[in-house]
């Protein structure tokens, strides 16, 4: 068995590519177990403390 880990991370549009690059940049060994990554649409985001919402509170 592998072990595992997961990492959810939320950007704003402009920043999934270099994302992506910097995940697969740090995480590429070319063995097995490398990993996915999955890009799925956020619906909506809200900060809690100051109740800022969408690409605002993402940061």
């Amino acid at each position: 068995m592998l072990r595992k880990v997961r990492l959810e991370i939320a950007v704003n549009d402009n920043f999934v590519k270099p994302t992506v690059e910097a995940i697969i940049t740090g995480a590429r060994t070319g063995e097995l177990g490398d990993g996915k990554i999955f890009i799925l649409p956020l619906e909506e985001c809200i900060r809690i403390r100051t109740g800022e919402t969408g690409r605002v509170a993402i940061g």
